[in-house]
């Protein structure tokens, strides 16, 4: 299993490997843009070359992409839909551009307008953009936590999504506090085997290619999507060391979406406590400051 975290892109996207690196990471998560923002900075020849060629010194596998938070591919709203489509086949370029293995991105909210309504409109999206986008990386849609009229809370979601387009560019991420927040309870051994069991019947280990571990600040069920450190939140310890150690993950890299400190220390503590448990240590590494 290969551990990493999602970098910042500051100064550069290059510069996200670097501080890959720097807190040891084997696998990566960026975003190829401000994900806060609809303009996108042309990407330069000089940066993607840098970014490709100290992924390839690091040994980085995989490297993925997070798209856009503004992107709702289920909007009801004609020109947000239309906006989210190219933006989204912009992002899907510029991850061919930097050999980016993957994107993940959030299936979208429905907005009041219906699930089945929601559901069609990302589905007739994803179609739209891989065929403009005709190459480059798997689009993996990632578990929510099911919030309001978000959807990608049920794993037959993503299911429903795999069978209608029958894309082999398309896949799953899974967020381990998304999953527990939509209640896929993550808690125990016994809840983790039962969680794993569904998504193997519903969905299929062999359609996820990636994996976020984060712990969760609410409680399994409660739909809050609030990340908390490893160890630190309604997972737990004993969840995660039952994630961690099953076979049906191990060939799932496993990345951080924790909080973070601008030093990269509670990202060091973090893969250090997601490393411990994978060997089924005792006890885990302090947090940074603790």
């Amino acid at each position: 299993m290969h551990f990493g975290a999602h970098m910042s892109i500051a100064g550069g996207i290059q510069h996200a490997v670097d501080r890959a690196v720097e807190v040891e990471c084997e696998t990566l998560q960026v975003f190829t843009k401000s994900a806060r923002q609809w303009a996108a900075r042309p990407l330069v020849d000089d940066e993607v070359e840098a970014f490709r060629s100290r992924r390839a010194d690091a040994g980085i596998d995989p490297a993925v992409a997070h798209a856009s938070y503004l992107i709702n591919l289920g909007a009801a709203d004609r020109d947000l839909w239309e906006r989210s489509c190219e933006s989204f086949t912009v992002e899907i370029d510029r991850c061919a551009r930097l050999d980016l293995d993957g994107i993940v991105i959030h299936p979208g909210a429905h907005g009041g307008n219906g699930e089945q309504a929601g559901l069609d409109r990302v589905a007739t999206a994803l179609e739209t953009v891989l065929e403009k986008a005709s190459s480059g990386p798997r689009v993996l849609l990632e578990t929510t936590a099911g919030q309001g009229t978000v959807l990608g809370g049920r794993l037959e979601h993503l299911r429903w999504f795999l069978e209608r387009l029958g894309n082999e560019r398309l896949g799953v991420c899974l967020d381990t506090c998304h999953l527990h927040a939509a209640g896929y309870s993550l808690a125990s051994p016994v809840d983790v085997d039962a969680t794993l069991a569904e998504i193997e019947a519903v969905i299929g280990f062999e359609n996820v290619h990636v994996m976020h571990c984060n712990d969760s600040l609410g409680e399994a069920g409660s739909h809050r999507d609030r990340h908390a450190h490893i160890g630190a939140g309604t997972i737990g310890e004993e969840g995660f060391a039952a994630l961690l150690t099953d076979p049906r993950l191990q060939a799932i890299p496993a990345i951080l979406e924790t909080p973070k400190d601008e030093a990269g220390d509670w990202d060091r503590a973090n893969l250090a406590r997601l490393r411990a448990l994978h060997r089924g240590d005792g006890t885990l590494p302090p947090m940074a400051g603790s």
